[in-house]
């Protein structure tokens, strides 16, 4: 059955998440779409890689809003026999002293040209386990820490085992933030050297071809945002016999037990996901080198159905070379709005038939969509509200909102409370819908529909973003503020338009040039200069989308970090 999958060497990419389909409840943001994204593409590319990632059978979560707002988290399970096949190998992990059995299911992520590459989704709810160990692989970031640590040993150390036991022939890891990062510590103990009377001074471990074995992507600016454990947690947990801590210290770190540091010391090839992320990065930890390759997102996935036809008549060879988009010049004025103007009706059919308000085609739509959570500052377009209402008289608008909080996240859980209030105050002068259920067919609905795409998130909190990346594919230009991602795309005028400037903080002025921006500029050339309108929409897809795309980007990790 594997045989088609294991006759060559294979890059192993780990990810906690990854992003098969948008129904299959693997993934619960942008780290787990760029994890399926990248899959997609390497399988389009006919690219040897592996994913490794949980079963998340409970899923993430359903999201419901009541009638004042509030979220409600239900439950998404999902049975994977649907869609994967159970593989016959079982591999063993030690948590909390006791044997815990991991079994693992095949997904095929097919690839344009017919390629497939496989995925294994480890799964814990096995017979031989007691009720406990089989909820491990259950709910996707799921309870506590002590569940969060069990299911990274899963994945780090029961993902190497059932590499080695399906017959796989690995050549590099990739780490898909710091989740995995047990998998180095299983390499060690396979690469550990035998011989117990060191030296003073000298490591039980042979790190270097460790090393040379490992490749770590770092998605988090912020060392409060990295996966850290107390010790005694991971001595009561771990396998004592796998973990010699008084080792592991010196990799991991004196105090706590941080993935990251643990992913850091034992990776050949680091990178941050965008040239400014990684120059955050490197300031974190400037006893590293850290390198940029900055994220994309797969073309075929993120085009909405009006745009890929359009770009197949017009640039057959897009899919595979999405870098031809720069020949959008070639493609009349006529055709580019036609397809917008059927993705944007799209997107109203789907808001009626969602929450049966009907939204008017013929007005600016904005659009907002991520994880609420602070940081990404989903209120701040809300931030003067008299101000908004009287842009809203001026040049009439409307705007178009989604996102989930995570239900341990009671702050960005407020967040979408207060933007209902704002829904409500604002119900006169500005038509506002929140659409629930954000998942990534909805994410294409919106990116394709709206005509601006907005982000306002805290510098330098953005490690990347992905989400006007897929707007640019769909000629939506956006208006951002300058992070992540956005200070390469960003072309004002051209591709979109900046949010304040590329200095850190200064709240104030980025709420005062959204609403200028906002004012005289975006909406005076959408009402007054359709010609000038679509020269933007030409530049979001010939200079952001042809350039910010998973292709351009697994191709550099092929040459920069797999083939060493």
């Amino acid at each position: 059955m594997l045989h088609e999958f294991t006759g060559n060497d294979r890059i192993a990419y780990f990810s906690m998440e990854i992003a098969l389909e948008h129904d299959i409840p693997t993934y619960a943001g942008g780290l787990g779409v760029l994890a399926g994204d990248t899959l997609r593409s390497a399988a389009d590319l006919a690219l040897p890689l592996v994913g490794v990632t949980l079963v998340s059978r409970a899923g993430y979560f359903q999201q419901k809003i009541d009638s004042i707002g509030r979220q409600i988290e239900l439950a998404d399970t999902w049975e994977p026999s649907t869609r994967a096949e159970f593989m016959a190998a079982k591999v063993a992990v030690q948590i909390e002293r006791r044997t815990v059995w991991v079994g693992a299911w095949l997904y095929r992520v097919k690839g344009l040209s017919g390629v497939q590459v496989p995925v294994l989704l480890l799964d814990t709810d096995l017979p031989e386990n007691n009720l406990e160990d089989r909820e491990i692989t259950h709910h996707l970031y799921g309870k506590d820490a002590a569940y969060r640590l069990k299911q990274e040993i899963v994945l780090g150390v029961g993902g190497i085992r059932m590499l080695q036991a399906l017959g796989f022939n690995i050549h590099k890891h990739h780490m898909n933030e710091g989740h995995s990062a047990l998998l180095a510590l299983e390499l060690l103990n396979r690469y550990s050297y035998q011989i117990r009377d060191l030296r003073p001074g000298e490591s039980l471990y042979d790190a270097p071809i460790v090393r040379s074995k490992c490749i770590f992507t770092t998605h988090t600016p912020v060392e409060a945002g990295q996966d850290q454990f107390e010790y005694d947690m991971v001595e009561r947990i771990a396998d004592s016999e796998f973990m010699d801590l008084q080792e592991v210290r010196k990799l991991a770190g004196e105090d706590r037990f941080n993935m990251t540091r643990l992913a850091l010391n034992l990776s050949d090839h680091v990178n941050g996901v965008a040239k400014r992320h990684a120059e955050v990065s490197q300031a974190m930890f400037p006893d590293y080198k850290i390198y940029a390759i900055t994220n994309g997102v797969h073309p075929h996935t993120w085009t909405n159905e009006f745009f890929a036809t359009l770009f197949d008549n017009a640039i057959p060879s897009w899919r595979h070379e999405p870098e031809q988009l720069v020949r959008i010049d070639q493609v009349p004025e006529q055709a580019l709005w036609a397809a917008h103007t059927s993705a944007k009706q799209q997107l109203m059919d789907r808001i009626k038939k969602t929450t049966g308000q009907v939204l008017d085609a013929a007005l600016p739509t904005l659009g907002f969509a991520r994880r609420m959570t602070a940081y990404k500052r989903p209120d701040l377009i809300f931030s003067d509200i008299e101000r908004l209402r009287n842009i809203a008289r001026k040049r009439p608008f409307q705007l178009v909102m989604a996102g989930k909080a995570h239900p341990s996240d009671e702050g960005g859980k407020h967040l979408i409370e207060q933007i209902h209030l704002h829904i409500k105050e604002l119900a006169d002068d500005l038509p506002i819908v929140y659409l629930p259920g954000y998942d990534m067919q909805l994410a294409l609905d919106l990116v394709s529909g709206v005509d601006v795409w907005l982000n306002t998130p805290l510098r330098p909190l953005e490690a990347s973003g992905t989400s006007g990346m897929k707007a640019a594919f769909n000629g939506v230009p956006s208006l951002s503020v300058l992070d992540g991602w956005w200070l390469e795309g960003c072309i004002e005028n051209v591709t979109g338009w900046a949010v304040g400037n590329a200095a850190q903080g200064d709240e104030e002025n980025d709420i005062l040039d959204l609403y200028h921006k906002l004012e005289n500029v975006v909406l005076p050339m959408y009402y007054d200069d359709r010609s000038n309108w679509i020269n933007l929409m030409r530049g979001a897809i010939g200079k952001n989308a042809a350039v910010f795309n998973t292709h351009r980007m697994i191709r550099r990790y092929a040459t920069e970090a797999y083939m060493l």
